[in-house]
């Protein structure tokens, strides 16, 4: 593999390996620009790093964003942190995203952004470890975003909350938070449209839940109540 080359890690259930496809032999997709929509037109890679548990989806997040993000024109890297892979033991996540090709392979330690899938993390977990001032960290949770602040060991950036259990528990009929989680993540880091991040969504639902067009249907209002639901100290 050349250095210009970038992988996208998939997770094989049926061996339980991690799998590596190079992308740089695929047709990359043409990117539809809107000024309006689209974001894309910054060049400057976007690192997000996701905190959560076994069992609660943050891996799979991590790789569904780096699918959808391809699909507009990115060049991306979803890839989760290799350790216990135990139901309910703290696992780590990543994402980079860059209109460029991305020359750097390894851990992020300062981030963009931090997405807590499980706020029951913080405090065993130093969540904001490396993030960057003017990043911004995502929490799922019910409380108020104040309250959360203030147990995020005096982190200065811009902090957010969204209710992905509840949007989960009304839309999908379980406690899958990953998702409405992800559109949070996309919104507020700009790194595509509204539209084609929807778009590129539901292809994604289509494609796993052929033959539950309820379920599709489910996850897309998870989708976009968690767009409009997340929301700022």
């Amino acid at each position: 593999m050349s250095r210009g080359e970038n992988w996208v890690y998939t997770f094989s259930r049926k061996t339980s390996k991690i799998a590596m496809y190079e992308q740089m032999g695929k047709t990359r997709p043409e990117v539809k620009r809107d000024a309006q929509k689209d974001t894309l037109r910054r060049n400057i890679m976007i690192e997000i790093r996701w905190h959560g548990r076994g069992g609660q989806g943050a891996k799979t997040a991590s790789l569904l964003l780096a699918d959808v993000a391809f699909a507009t024109g990115l060049y991306v890297q979803g890839f989760p942190e290799y350790g216990p892979e135990r139901m309910g033991a703290p696992i780590t996540a990543y994402n980079r995203l860059d209109s460029a090709p991305i020359q750097v392979h390894s851990n992020i330690y300062e981030p963009d952004m931090v997405v807590v899938v499980d706020e029951t993390l913080i405090g065993p977990v130093d969540v904001t470890a490396g993030l960057k001032k003017t990043g911004a960290i995502i929490v799922n949770s019910q409380r108020a975003p104040e309250e959360v602040k203030a147990g995020l060991k005096g982190f200065d950036g811009a902090v957010y909350v969204v209710d992905a259990k509840a949007i989960s528990e009304k839309n999908i009929g379980k406690n899958l938070p990953n998702t409405p989680l992800l559109a949070a993540a996309v919104k507020i880091s700009g790194v595509m449209g509204k539209e084609a991040f929807f778009d590129n969504m539901k292809g994604s639902f289509s494609h796993k839940f052929a033959s539950k067009p309820e379920v599709i249907e489910g996850n897309m209002k998870a989708v976009r109540d968690a767009w409009e639901e997340v929301r700022q100290v």
